[in-house]
């Protein structure tokens, strides 16, 4: 029996909460409802709760208001996806609902639940039921009418699990997309392993073990690389101490220039930077114009990759690894704020670099690398906010998984933040189109970029990663998927037939331009053909061929 929870407590259910979803993430990826390769609920829940098992595991908080704090805070800047985000708002109407107290009973853990409820549909614009606002909203609901009867906590707990299990099973009819693929909310599912992973640290039990494909990682795992993977041949890392007063964005673009995985960490008198790159000399005879070069490291990823298939240790610069170990334990959030030069700054969300060069060459100050199946959180799209050097920052999420990960940067910024709610890369290239640089009023771009998202359509062709009978199509694994407005187009063992029907589609659409970006699994000749084919389909179409680079998606079209 337990009748009170306190900050050391919570600190404990949170990371066994934790475990649970990580435990079973790929489980709740799998429950999508399309067989589409983007089902990542799990893995955007495991990594945000993630954040705050970072945080906790180096705090030992005094009381529960402190605990519940701190889980929040790292929700909130760990948020990925819609799935994230929400469970995030979860945890902070909690941690409201907990304020000022060193220890809840059960009554008040049960109405702290609720709290968290009222917040998350609160800030969600269009609340969806059978989805997890629906399952938490019962569990709450569930857990103040069994406070009233009962005081030991695990108690309560139990009956907001039990019954949102029984609205987890009911979510498949609320919800028609559900209904046709019969299955359950994934976000919803997710949410009640992590309450079950809370009880059960109430009762004693151990935490699962998480094996290392399912515990949330940002990195990829490098001994998986072949050759072909790596693109830049030479891991640099390396320390400068500063001399000047000087803002590292230049630097930070010229390194983005000559190479990737660009990850610069700085401190007041000192900043790291880790690239891969082909020219590493360059890297550091750059990096000297900003202090003075004092350790560095640099590795022939190559040959570690070779040695590490072989079995073989692989050395590293031991000296460094303290001084990385010091910078990278820097508390997120101390990124640095670019002073506003001018009104209005652009960022956009996208994976590719051929789709960077677009919205760049289209006025995007900024871009942050993401997209389906790799959904920033809100914490990366915060920096890519704050290092737009303008007072008014519009962002581009270009992906609907994302919008609301964007929008909480608006409450964590001195910067004025506009979310267009661009749901596709075509539409956010639309809306820079659209935009009027010397425009004295932001209201009159942000209308001007939302009205733009209607004159656009979005088709794009992926595979299916495993068999499925959905909306009235037999889609066997492997297959190629069409889909238009996000809707399930066609499927065909063959590529080209759906180019054709696309084509076709776009012909009846009367379009006047037609955007191929294809991906960094097509070449250009067979990119080429495909714009041969929406050329004679669409005669009096002006039709344009782009390498897009990004992953998932053999083709993203544009059709306006």
């Amino acid at each position: 029996m337990n009748e009170q929870i306190t900050g050391a407590l919570f600190k404990q259910m949170v990371l066994h909460g934790a475990a649970a979803i990580t435990a079973q993430k790929q489980a709740i990826n799998d429950l999508n409802v399309f067989p589409v390769p983007d089902g990542d609920t799990g893995t955007n829940m495991s990594m945000t709760i993630g954040t705050a098992v970072t945080e906790l595991q180096k705090s030992a908080p005094a009381t529960l208001t402190q605990a519940a704090d701190l889980t929040a805070s790292a929700l909130l800047r760990g948020a990925r996806g819609n799935s994230g985000v929400i469970l995030s708002l979860l945890f902070r109407g909690m941690s409201k609902g907990l304020k000022g107290l060193e220890t809840a009973d059960a009554a008040a853990f049960a109405a702290a639940m609720q709290q968290g409820v009222f917040s998350a549909y609160k800030a969600v614009m269009k609340p969806a039921e059978g989805t997890v606002l629906t399952v938490s909203r019962l569990a709450a609901k569930r857990a103040v009418e069994a406070a009233a009867e009962e005081s030991d906590i695990e108690k309560v707990l139990e009956e907001a699990i039990r019954e949102g299990y029984e609205t987890l099973a009911q979510t498949t009819d609320m919800n028609p997309v559900l209904k046709k693929a019969g299955v359950v909310d994934a976000g919803g599912k997710g949410y009640l392993l992590i309450l079950e992973g809370m009880l059960a640290e109430m009762r004693g039990e151990p935490m699962p073990e998480i094996s290392e494909d399912a515990a949330p990682q940002e990195r990829a795992d490098f001994a998986a690389l072949s050759d072909e993977d790596i693109t830049f041949t030479f891991d640099t890392v390396f320390i400068v101490r500063k001399t000047v007063e000087r803002s590292l964005d230049p630097l930070r673009t010229y390194l983005a220039g000559i190479g990737d995985s660009l990850v610069i960490g700085e401190d007041d008198d000192a900043f790291k930077v880790h690239v891969h790159t082909d020219i590493p000399g360059a890297a550091l005879t750059e990096a000297q114009k900003y202090g003075t070069l004092e350790l560095a490291k640099i590795e022939n990823m190559r040959t570690q990759a070779e040695d590490l298939a072989a079995g073989r240790h692989v050395q590293s610069t031991d000296d460094l690894a303290a001084v990385e170990q010091a910078l990278e334990a820097a508390p997120a959030g101390g990124h640095v704020v670019a002073p506003p030069e001018k009104k209005y700054g652009f960022l956009a969300v996208c994976a590719g670099a051929g789709l960077e060069a677009v919205f760049k060459d289209l006025g995007a100050d900024g871009v942050v690398s993401g997209g389906q199946t790799m959904n920033p959180s809100t914490e990366a799209i915060l920096e890519g906010v704050d290092a737009v050097p303008a007072e008014t920052v519009f962002v581009l999420p270009n992906n609907g998984n994302i919008i609301m990960a964007a929008q909480q940067c608006a409450a964590l910024t001195e910067k004025n933040v506009v979310v267009i709610p661009t749901k596709t890369v075509p539409q956010g290239i639309t809306a820079m189109m659209n935009v009027d640089f010397d425009s004295p009023s932001a209201e009159d771009i942000t209308a001007a970029m939302t009205e733009s998202l209607t004159t656009v359509t979005t088709a794009q062709i992926t595979y299916a990663a495993r068999n499925s009978d959905f909306d009235g199509f037999d889609i066997k694994e492997g297959d190629y998927l069409a889909l238009e407005e996000g809707k399930l187009f066609g499927t065909d063992a063959s590529l080209s037939a759906l180019l054709e029907r696309l084509a076709g589609s776009a012909k009846e659409k009367e379009a006047s331009f037609v955007s191929l970006y294809f991906g960094e699994d097509v070449s250009q000749e067979d990119a080429d053909a495909a714009g041969k084919l929406f050329e004679e389909t669409c005669p009096d179409a002006e039709v344009a061929v782009l390498s897009g680079g990004q992953p998932v998606y053999y083709y993203i079209i544009s059709i306006e």
